[in-house]
């Protein structure tokens, strides 16, 4: 294992690879070593239709590949990592070929965790002039390693984005010397009943495709980007959902991002949408009162689908009976608040027009469950994908391309409240998306950012 002192040695832990199977072709020119209690564990998790057992499988068929066809004698020298499309790796994979001792003074028994360390203090006596570093998903193991000075990383590499404070909002507030700046060579015109700008000047380079901007002084002035050519930048004054005359589903906007996010949800040239927003900014009541506009009086989509993760807060219940409609109902709690609301909207229909319209609407809205999903593809839905944050990336891959011709996306979620295990806010589907998909003609993201539920709402998410 003489290797140039300048590359370092990676020791996996099992949860780095269940995580993230390709994590093994993502150290760039160092060294890879995997102990032999990792290819146990990986071993015990391969069985299910979960998501880890599926990630443990894919990463034995790559470590598999990886070791190829070498020979026992020459294990020690380690396999190269550079196989398919990794061709530009000159890491090597170790693997543990001897045993180590476990007593570590101060670490009682011989758990899978202990044995990990152990082997990377053994690796450092061995390999003085190198780097040898623990990585792995679990505080424990590495606040553990740290205590035994080993040193010890989470896995890094899967993360969009460090700070989530850095996240793409989708709007961006225009200076007050905005207008002296950029209406040199102005052009402003109506087309449609729309009115657009045609402005030039420093912030246009800046500028995303589909991004809101507003400008908040003597005359206010809100508006979405809708072109970016050169040094130009074509602005669309947005419809003003704020006014009764232009609520979608008896809903109104109560403030200037859930105006942004109606002006989205709305317009049917947007195919991906991305509400993100703490608890109560109105993300699912507007996504549904857009998606029952458009689907019953405009005629745009034939249904809605509905479909969250289920992850619970407390311990399971168990196994529910029923149809797939009826196991997910509990799941729906949301969907049913907001459809109460919805369907008193409209005043003068009486008892027996709101029963009407309420059985027309339940006919009209699907609930799906995510384990159905894969290989299914939804023409002119309404895809509504609600706790979007609880998804990996590559879950978030699998229920995006199911949308075929006229289906239109909308993930809601909170990046604040994740319950899927060694998923953070920097590594969630959902920001993955919305770092992804900005800046695309098809796309509108917005992050809704004042609650509308109620003052009590609203202090309770401020001081607790």
């Amino acid at each position: 294992m003489a290797r140039a002192p300048q590359t370092k040695l990676f020791v996996l832990d099992t949860n780095v690879l269940m995580h993230d199977p390709s994590s093994l072709f993502r150290f760039e020119e160092h060294d890879v070593y995997l102990p032999m209690v990792t290819l146990e564990e990986l071993d015990n998790n391969k069985k299910g239709l979960t998501e880890v057992a599926r990630n443990a499988r894919q990463a034995s068929r790559f470590l598999e590949e990886i070791m190829g066809s070498t020979d026992a004698s020459t294990l020690e020298d380690g396999c190269p990592l550079a196989i398919q499309g990794n061709r530009h790796l000159t890491g090597k994979l170790f693997f543990q070929t001897e045993h180590v001792p476990t007593d570590l003074p101060g670490l009682a028994g011989s758990k899978a965790d202990n044995q990990i360390i152990s082997v990377v203090l053994s690796l450092q006596k061995q390999q003085t002039a190198r780097n040898v570093i623990l990585v792995s998903k679990d505080i424990n193991i590495r606040i553990k390693a740290r205590a035994m000075g080993v040193p010890a990383e989470d896995y890094f590499n899967d993360k969009v984005l460090e700070d989530s404070d850095m996240l793409y909002t989708g709007l961006r507030e225009l200076p007050h010397d905005f207008w002296e700046t950029h209406s040199k060579d102005m052009h402003s015109w109506q087309e449609s009943g729309r009115m657009f700008y045609k402005v030039l000047g420093p912030l246009v380079k800046s500028m995303l495709i589909n991004e809101f901007v507003f400008y908040e002084h003597d005359k206010p002035f809100h508006a979405i980007v809708r072109k970016l050519e050169d040094n130009s930048a074509v602005l669309e004054v947005v419809h003003d959902h704020a006014n009764p005359k232009h609520n979608v589903w008896g809903i109104t906007a109560r403030n200037r991002e859930q105006n942004f996010a109606l002006n989205l949800l709305m317009d049917p040239e947007i195919d991906f949408v991305t509400l993100l927003g703490q608890a109560g900014t109105g993300k699912t009541l507007l996504t549904l009162a857009a998606a029952l506009t458009q689907t019953l009086d405009k005629k745009r989509y034939s249904e809605i689908i509905m479909t969250r993760v289920t992850v619970p807060v407390g311990e399971d219940i168990g196994f529910l009976p029923g149809t797939e409609e009826e196991k997910m109902a509990p799941w729906m709690g949301a969907l049913e608040d907001n459809l109460d609301v919805l369907n008193k909207t409209d005043e003068d229909v009486g008892e027996w027009g709101r029963a009407a319209t309420q059985d027309l609407i339940r006919t009209r809205i699907k609930i799906k469950s995510l384990n159905f999903m894969r290989g299914r593809t939804f023409l002119n839905k309404f895809l509504i994908i609600d706790e979007a944050q609880n998804l990996t990336p590559k879950q978030m891959k699998t229920l995006i391309t199911r949308a075929g011709p006229g289906t239109k996306v909308v993930c809601l979620g909170n990046i604040a409240q994740i319950d899927t295990p060694y998923l953070t806010e920097g590594s969630s589907g959902l920001t993955y998306v919305v770092d992804r998909f900005k800046g695309w003609s098809h796309n509108g993201h917005i992050t809704l950012v004042r609650g509308e539920r109620s003052r009590l709402a609203d202090f309770a998410a401020e001081v607790l």
